[in-house]
């Protein structure tokens, strides 16, 4: 773990401004920069960077944060990656906290495996391209199938010699350890003593991670015995699960996000050719079947993919009906199938860059049309075989989470199969409750509706409607204390005229009625302004990076949501047109903030008094017991008449 003096270094040093630049760019305006966004496609700039404030926020997607949460975002890192890539940027050497003595091994066994690995690769690179064996074998293959010198460095080819131990011996000559070397598969030990490299003879195409380290190898024979396996590839180990990896993935990325699609092909030399053609937002599966992780992993960069088909591939309808894991995900999926007798790798050598993104373009189809017209042949004139194909259809259409374009596809099936629309939706809703109750669904709808309230929160200023949300009301106290905290306002009490302080109001109400903020992450903000509010003296601001250089970057791009809640907002014209006045956040704390303060309140109360009534419904409770919560249910009903009373309206 990194000590906090490197972190507090880090973000004292890092210029939000310089950093974007290295992705975007950004153009002045102003105090502030402004860019499209680089995480959603627009054509108007909503993108704004602060460099006083040190943060950046899109009001077009929502996305907001500090330096170090954009890198994080941008590159798909953890918190503490992004830390050092930012550090590396500033030179700044980064100091981690004393591990324990199993983080430490554990640790130092990966970094070991790692560096087996890439000792690994730069020997079979120095192979290939500078003996005369690897020149002749393995660069005259690579070269006679159309792979430049370019392609071949940046995916970092190379070969193992056919000498059956000639990899283990140098390594171990250079003191790797031979447990590494078994352990991550490169070696294999003979049970007679001795050692066999896994690779030996064979063309290698090392796998990377996301972050770029060779994880795991493939390797392809160069002998033409049809008893050796075409390709092998490393085993499973500490540092590499293939279910969890991509080929071409670390070079893909960028051209991903950018794009906002990524290729799905099958082979190593499909991405490479792919690559060379100009096309570089693609990955393979290096012909296992995909995995649900590996459609996450996409999913960090993108939710649309497109999986290219050879033009005989064997095994299409199995690979279709595999895919469904995909539209379960609830990544967008199109299809492209290949001419008969081309692959990718073949397809890319035969034509031109802009002739391979114009066969793309024109011939992708979404995955449910494409396997409706895929199997609508085999059905035609049969009625059982017609059946069968609608109930594969309607599977596949069931497995997706978003209801809009579940109904969307199903209206398209309807319209190509000539089926009555409401007997499909009628199909797919019992698969999917026969599936999982359509718990799913329920969920997906609760997210939906979740972020419309989150988003319309944002969107226009908080109107105090009694019956909000405890979360709702929640952020909205956060957003007095961190922006307005230090403030004062003039309150009238009776007949006076009294001079309250933001902070003071909030946190004095909090505390005499004992209320803990239920939401995590606003529970997170509530704690760090309390201690920087007890420690600072009265009407001090607390500093705003306390909240956005916070670690966690939940509660960091929380804190910059609510610093700039205000800022795209701009009063209507006719407002101007007629001279009438606006009142800004600022202006409105002298009854927001006590507002805000009494519907807690009532809120809190409401949820207690809920929990209290359902409690009474069990038939568990002795009389005792039930008289106990009917008598906390009258004294919270007792507070809620008050607080009625207090504002001069019923609370419900």
């Amino acid at each position: 773990m990194i000590d906090r003096a490197t972190i507090d270094r880090i973000y004292a040093t890092a210029d939000i401004v310089e950093v974007i630049s290295d992705y975007v760019t950004l153009r002045k305006k102003g105090v502030n920069y402004q860019a499209c966004c680089p995480f959603h496609n627009e054509k108007t700039p909503s993108f704004v960077v602060s460099p006083s404030k040190g943060v950046y926020k899109c009001f077009g997607c929502g996305k907001g944060g500090n330096a170090i949460t954009f890198v994080m975002e941008h590159e798909s890192l953890s918190y503490v990656e992004a830390l050092k890539a930012v550090a590396r940027k500033y030179g700044i050497e980064v100091q981690e906290r004393e591990m324990t003595n199993e983080d430490k091994e554990r640790e130092n066994r990966r970094e070991s495996m790692m560096a087996v690995n890439d000792f690994a690769a730069k020997y079979f690179v120095n192979e290939m391209t500078r003996t005369d064996e690897g020149r002749s074998v393995a660069l005259s293959y690579l070269r006679g199938r159309g792979v430049s010198d370019e392609m071949i460095a940046r995916f970092q080819l190379g070969y193992c010699p056919s000498a059956g131990d000639a990899m283990s011996r140098e390594a171990l000559a250079k003191g790797y350890k031979e447990e590494f070397l078994v352990d991550t598969g490169l070696t294999i030990k003979r049970e007679t003593g001795g050692y066999y490299d896994r690779f030996c003879g064979r063309v290698i195409f090392p796998v990377h991670t996301v972050s770029g380290r060779v994880t795991a190898f493939g390797g392809r024979t160069m002998r033409s015995d049809k008893n050796v396996a075409k390709y092998v590839n490393s085993p499973e180990s500490e540092v590499y699960s293939k279910k969890n990896v991509l080929y071409g993935l670390f070079f893909a990325k960028k051209a991903i996000q950018q794009q906002d699609c990524a290729i799905m092909v099958e082979g190593y030399l499909d991405v490479i050719s792919m690559h060379q053609s100009g096309i570089e937002n693609v990955v393979a599966s290096s012909g296992t079947s995909l995995t649900v992780e590996q459609i996450q992993l996409i999913k960090r960069f993108t939710r649309n993919m497109t999986v290219i088909y050879d033009g005989d591939s064997a095994g299409l309808k199995a690979s279709l009906r595999g895919i469904d894991m995909i539209l379960r995900e609830g990544m967008n999926v199109r299809v492209v199938q290949l001419p008969e007798g081309d692959d990718p790798d073949t397809f890319a050598r035969r034509h031109t860059s802009e002739q391979l993104k114009a066969y793309i373009a024109d011939n992708e189809r979404d995955f449910i049309t494409f396997k409706a017209n895929l199997l609508m042949a085999e059905a035609a004139g049969d009625p059982i075989k017609r059946a069968g194909l609608i109930s594969d259809i309607v599977d596949s259409i069931s497995q997706i989470p978003d209801p809009i374009p579940r109904a969307v596809y199903v209206k398209e099936c309807a319209e190509l199969m000539q089926i009555d629309e409401q007997v499909l939706l009628g199909e797919v809703a019992r698969k999917r409750v026969a599936s999982n109750n359509d718990r799913e669904a329920n969920e997906f709808i609760r997210r939906q509706q979740q972020q419309a309230r989150e988003q319309q929160v944002v969107a226009r200023p908080y109107d105090g409607a009694v019956g909000s949300s405890v979360e709702t009301l929640e952020r909205e106290l956060c957003k007095y204390l961190i922006k307005y905290g230090h403030c004062d306002f003039d309150f009238k009490e009776g007949r006076e005229i009294v001079r309250l302080n933001v902070a003071q109001t909030i946190l004095s109400d909090l505390d005499y009625n004992a209320l803990e903020f239920r939401t995590p992450i606003y529970a997170n903000i509530l704690q760090t302004f309390r201690t920087l509010f007890d420690e600072a003296n009265p009407n001090t601001e607390v500093p705003q990076y306390h909240f956005i250089n916070h670690p966690d970057p939940e509660v960091c791009k929380a804190a910059v949501d609510l610093y700039t809640s205000e800022e795209n907002y701009e009063p209507s014209k006719i407002w101007e047109m007629h001279d009438m006045n606006v009142e800004s956040e600022e202006e409105r704390l002298a009854t927001a903030v006590p507002r805000a303060v009494i519907l807690y309140r009532v809120a809190v109360i409401k949820t207690i008094i809920a929990d209290l009534t359902e409690k009474l419904k069990s038939e568990n409770n002795s009389e005792e017991q039930q008289s106990e919560l009917l008598h906390q249910i009258s004294i919270l009903n007792d507070e809620r008449r008050k607080i009625s009373a207090q504002i001069e309206r019923p609370v419900l």
